[in-house]
């Protein structure tokens, strides 16, 4: 059985790392970004099982990345984990919007390790 990929989109490397390390340490094998654009770059080369999304970003926005995921046919059942330090306010913003869907998953930072793969692996059915 092939490892399932997550594609983790942030433009802090410290976290693109953590984020890295905890899912590769759970048998994921993971595809970095550090913007919206290079993001869509990777998805042109591979499709993941799954993405996590920061959203405040330079290039493209998450907000703008996830409408673009969502509103494009090839990639909008990828589940999208909204990992973000913004307010909790911000849940219920993208959560409400009516041309996309709400995101399968949503975090505040600081991010605990085993909250991130315990959606993970709620979301991918491990």
């Amino acid at each position: 059985m092939s490892k399932k990929s997550i594609l983790i989109i942030d433009d802090e490397p410290d976290t693109l790392t953590f984020f890295s390390n905890i899912l590769e340490d759970n048998g994921y094998n993971t595809i970095t970004a550090d913007n919206g654009e290079t993001g869509l770059e990777k998805l042109n080369e591979t499709i993941p099982d799954l993405i996590t999304l920061d959203i405040t970003m330079p290039e493209m926005s998450g907000v703008k990345y996830y409408r673009t995921i969502k509103g494009n046919e090839k990639w909008k059942s990828i589940p999208i984990i909204i990992i973000t330090g913004i307010s909790d306010e911000f849940q219920t913003f993208i959560s409400s919007r009516k041309q996309v869907p709400p995101p399968e998953g949503y975090i505040s930072k600081p991010v605990e390790g085993s909250e991130l793969i315990n959606l993970v692996k709620k979301l991918l059915g491990d």
